[in-house]
């Protein structure tokens, strides 16, 4: 009886959990067993390992080979595990040397003539070799500049199942990652395409500063999704933990372009209003993949057309918006994935929505019911909202308009305020600061409150909504350069948040 061993990783969600792959020849007619709760793509793999390793002029064994992936509880997904797998057939037949396969963790899916294909969540499976403390990764070659992004552990890359035999024989080397810091790809479009709407760039301007959430609502053609699509571009560069973060999510959705591996920006996406609660939140079947709220996360998340998307999407919400996470529960465990995203809601003000206010033909009963989708506890956790109004002859403006770097860099001394301010809390944003923190330990003199207090007391605003509010009034405060907001801080926040909807 031969034994032979190699080591992959089982990614779910953003997490990785390392597997040990045996491979045992033994007596008997000639067959394949895979066991460790493999899916339906990873029972297909033994017929992929056998090919690619005989079209790569090795020998597979004469005998009964038996494949255990473990833990044995944990389900395996996907394809891979198809490089490991045929390496520890290799190892358990004295083919190769274990001396490298011993230290050395395997990913990529393997065709038939023995070419090593890439996968999904290359970048989290590196990360997660390298906390488990391995010394050396072999990936798809395709897939090198991403898991290069991964500092602390040696990457290699493998075009085909001949070159890994020849690396673990000592023949050849494998490629390596050629270290070029990578290209920093910029979303298009400049605040100053914007003409007028000064209200609204103000509005854009506090969002940006504090990563407070944004309603923009008026007629079509105004200028929401102007306003809205420059947004990332007025929000500092991801730092390198939040970029790796951010890569992962995308990995995982498979969506990283071999160009440009490692996202430095912050995300824009927008997704249709027809989207349904598993594109949105995130799932699908087998490996649970990132929804558009986590591939936003860090960045920002566009709801054109808002009224017009389902209530159940709008609703499944709510907890990404609050927690900053997504935990997708399946029968075999619970995917996690981050979802810290600035929304921005876009909507017209009626379903005829008519260039002036005036000439609208829609009954009142209408009105209310096409902006009744955002519920009260969605709008609840929208900090500014903004009603835009048409500019009469602001398109033809000569005067000059403030750049988007002009603002970026007002946002970023702000930003910096406010990480001085929160530097012994894991908070970066004024926006994720806790309630009871902002009530407790920095609490506004008593008439600064006085405006917050008077809301809560007639009840035109929750517990949450003063939150909210007084979180929007240090963001005014930061960008002022102020020391502690004062009441006109807070005045400026909380009429915001009393606009937008009518």
């Amino acid at each position: 009886m031969a034994l032979g061993r190699a080591h992959s990783v089982a990614v779910t969600g953003v997490d990785g959990v390392l597997v040990e792959i045996e491979a045992d020849i033994g007596q008997g007619l000639p067959s394949v067993h895979l066991v460790g709760l493999p899916d339906t793509a990873l029972q297909e793999s033994r017929d992929r390992v056998r090919s690619a390793v005989a079209n790569s002029g090795e020998k597979w064994p004469d005998g009964r080979v038996i494949l255990a992936l473990s833990p044995a509880t944990l389900p395996k997904l996907g394809s891979v595990y198809d490089l490991a797998l045929a390496v520890a057939v290799l190892d358990a037949s004295g083919a190769v040397p274990s001396e490298r396969s011993a230290t050395t963790v395997l990913f990529g899916e393997l065709a038939l003539d023995g070419r090593v294909r890439r996968v999904r969540g290359i970048l989290p499976a590196v990360i997660a070799a390298r906390r488990a403390g391995w010394s050396a990764v072999v990936v798809p070659e395709a897939a090198m500049a991403e898991a290069g992004l991964v500092d602390g552990i040696a990457v290699l890359g493998a075009s085909s199942l001949r070159a890994v035999v020849a690396w673990l024989r000592g023949e050849a080397a494998l490629a390596e990652p050629d270290g070029a810091p990578p290209d920093i790809v910029h979303h298009g479009g400049d605040l100053s395409d914007v003409v007028g709407q000064d209200e609204a760039r103000w509005a854009l301007e506090v969002a940006a500063a504090g990563g407070h959430h944004l309603l923009l609502t008026g007629p079509p053609g105004i200028g929401k999704t102007m306003l809205a699509q420059r947004l990332p571009g007025l929000l500092p560069p991801l730092t390198e933990p939040e970029a790796l973060e951010v890569t992962a999510i995308h990995s995982m959705a498979g969506m990283l372009s071999g160009e440009h591996p490692l996202i430095t920006v912050p995300p824009f996406v927008a997704p249709h209003h027809s989207t349904s609660v598993t594109a949105m939140i995130g799932g699908g079947s087998g490996t649970a993949r990132p929804g558009a709220v986590s591939r936003a996360h860090r960045g920002v998340l566009f709801l054109d057309e808002c009224a017009e998307i389902g209530t159940k999407v709008l609703e499944a919400m709510r907890t990404p918006l609050e927690e900053g996470e997504v935990r997708i529960a399946r029968r075999d465990g619970v995917a996690r994935y981050p979802a810290r995203f600035q929304l921005v809601l876009a909507a017209n003000p009626c379903p005829c929505a008519p260039a002036r206010d005036v000439d609208c033909i829609c009954a009142p009963l209408a009105r209310r019911r096409y902006l009744g989708k955002l519920s009260g506890p969605l709008m609840d956790r929208i900090d500014i909202r903004v009603q835009m109004h048409g500019q009469t002859g602001a398109t033809f403006s000569t005067d000059l308009v403030e750049s988007s770097k002009v603002v970026r860099d007002r946002v970023a001394v702000a930003r910096r305020a406010a990480r001085e301010r929160w530097r012994e809390y894991p908070w970066v944003t004024n926006a994720e600061v806790p309630g009871h923190i902002l009530r407790q330990r920095f609490r506004l003199p008593r008439e600064s409150l006085a405006p917050v207090e008077g809301a809560l007391r007639s009840g035109r605003m929750s517990a949450r909504g003063a939150d909210r509010a007084i979180r929007v009034a240090w963001t005014i405060c930061d960008l002022r350069g102020g020391e502690l907001p004062t009441v006109q801080d807070v005045l400026a926040a909380l009429n915001f948040r009393q606009r937008g909807v009518q």
